[in-house]
């Protein structure tokens, strides 16, 4: 089936080239030149309402940028490209080549990649259908968390391990049962003393009011190291790094977690961000610049209901 052709009429062409004018609705057709997706699917990779992504599917379908058809009660949308008005084809070509570097298609991507994972498999494989149900009876026994809960008893129970830049110890709270010490650092005296409140029943943290860049830990003293969306608020996040290698002992390991690199300027301004995350490749260098052997990176899993950009760990390992 072929699209709508264009018009003659200006204002009925101008109304067609007005869709590719909302960063949504390019994003929608960004997800739907890759495979055919329901308005749920749309809305979990996009990361936005069902009832945004209804309406801006209905504009994109109404002026001929997507086809639709139905599949017993649902609607199942797509951009084919072959079947585009060859004007509209010309402009979305260029569209979406301007805008490829963004990082929030990246992002949306990867998201996507989670929903078509998560469709049921097909039902003649016999162990891809068993797996598919024992995967949705086991979240709806268990829940999703359990797992990365219960791999932090790979760490040595004998370790001290530093949380720096504690805020209010939400990763000082993982932490504690599984080591021996957690040295919860922060600049702010007002974190500290809301960590010390919310875990006061652990009585294996010890918490440490100092500068990140001039930590009041010995040199050599702690096994393991956390900065959880800390660096990204520092101005010069080489020196934190390299202050987190001093006080680390030989063989030592400190993860970070933060944003990966995107666009978001307004975050410089509403929560004082100093960078607008960090690319891989930045990571790598600091950490050979800052007394780390060898640094591993990897993108974490975007969570469905997460509205920040996307997220990285990063190890930085110390050599004996």
């Amino acid at each position: 089936m072929t699209q709508k052709n264009s018009t003659s009429r200006p204002e009925e062409w101008l109304a067609n080239l007005t869709q590719l004018g909302d960063l949504a609705r390019v994003r929608l057709l960004r997800l739907l030149e890759q495979t055919e997706l329901g308005v749920g699917e749309l809305a979990t990779a996009a990361q936005l309402p069902q009832s945004t992504v209804s309406r801006h599917l209905k504009a994109l379908h109404d002026h001929g940028w997507i086809l639709k058809r139905s599949e017993g009660t649902a609607s199942l949308y797509r951009l084919d490209e072959k079947s585009l008005d060859p004007d509209f084809h010309g402009l979305w070509k260029t569209t979406r080549n301007r805008l490829a570097s963004s990082p929030i298609f990246a992002d949306d991507a990867t998201r996507l990649k989670e929903v078509l994972g998560s469709r049921r498999t097909d039902s003649r494989a016999f162990f891809g259908r068993i797996g598919g149900e024992w995967h949705e009876i086991r979240h709806e026994l268990f829940g999703t968390g359990f797992g990365a809960e219960a791999m932090l008893g790979f760490l040595n129970p004998s370790w001290v391990v530093a949380d720096l830049g504690c805020g209010t110890g939400d990763a000082a709270e993982r932490l504690a049962p599984v080591v021996a010490e957690v040295v919860a650092v922060d600049r702010e005296a007002a974190m500290l003393d809301a960590s010390r409140k919310r875990l006061r029943e652990f009585n294996n943290i010890r918490y440490v009011q100092g500068d990140l860049m001039d930590l009041p830990l010995e040199s050599g003293s702690i096994d393991a190291a956390t900065m959880m969306l800390v660096l990204h608020h520092l101005r010069e996040p080489a020196n934190a790094l390299a202050e987190a290698s001093r006080v680390l002992r030989p063989g030592g390991v400190m993860l970070v977690v933060d944003m990966v690199a995107h666009d978001r300027e307004t975050y410089r301004h509403t929560m004082g961000h100093e960078h607008l995350g960090f690319e891989e490749s930045k990571m790598r260098s600091m950490g050979g610049d800052t007394g780390f052997d060898q640094v591993t990176w990897r993108r974490l899993r975007p969570m469905a209901l997460g509205k920040g950009p996307g997220l990285f760990a990063a190890a930085f390992f110390k050599g004996h």
